[in-house]
């Protein structure tokens, strides 16, 4: 019985790390590390978190209650993803992240779908394709360089957005890679380029 509960407990871990919540489980020194390998400055990392965390905070005040929306911030660009509960508020929340100024959004990706939300089945779903496309990436060995923690993964009803600051070939693996994940649907790159 212990040693089936220590293996579910290492799934666990892996999945959360793997999923990007490592900063619960390690604190500070995640982030730490994931600014070491990240090709963005600190301050843009910083300023991705606050732009997700207040546009978060503003979408839930200014739009009707009843929508699923999560909000994915890479170098300013914003990634929009979920259910509104009409076409009004799926306009009326990306018209909000376009004129969001502090921190500044660049780019903003509205990928809100119209309707009720999504069940935690599906949810769970994503949250798992996520992980295997993480974990598939790091079988990317060809490419000089390739760091697998510098592609954002986003999955949202069997649709894979991938972003990140990558060079044209890295962009290609992993968009293949992706691509082969038993269960991914659809995979859209949203990156931007660098020699």
């Amino acid at each position: 019985m212990t040693v089936l509960w220590i293996r579910w407990a290492g799934v666990l871990a892996l999945a959360l790390f793997l999923s990007g919540c490592a900063g619960i489980l390690v604190g500070g020194a995640a982030t730490g590390i994931s600014v070491a390998h990240d090709r963005r400055t600190t301050g843009m990392v910083v300023d991705d978190q606050t732009i997700e965390l207040k546009l978060y905070d503003v979408l839930n005040r200014q739009l009707p209650p009843g929508n699923r929306i999560s909000i994915t911030s890479y170098n300013g660009t914003v990634l929009m993803t979920g259910e509104a509960v009409s076409e009004g508020a799926r306009q009326r929340a990306e018209s909000i992240a376009r004129s969001f100024s502090e921190p500044p959004v660049r780019m903003v990706y509205n990928e809100l779908v119209v309707g009720p939300p999504s069940p935690l089945s599906v949810q769970s779903n994503d949250a798992l394709l996520t992980t295997k496309v993480k974990t598939a990436l790091f079988q990317i060995n060809t490419i000089p360089d390739f760091d697998p923690t510098r592609v954002k993964v986003v999955t949202d009803r069997g649709v894979v957005y991938l972003l990140g600051l990558v060079r044209p070939v890295e962009a290609n693996a992993t968009t293949e890679v992706a691509s082969q994940v038993g269960g991914v649907r659809q995979v859209v790159t949203l990156f931007e380029y660098i020699n």
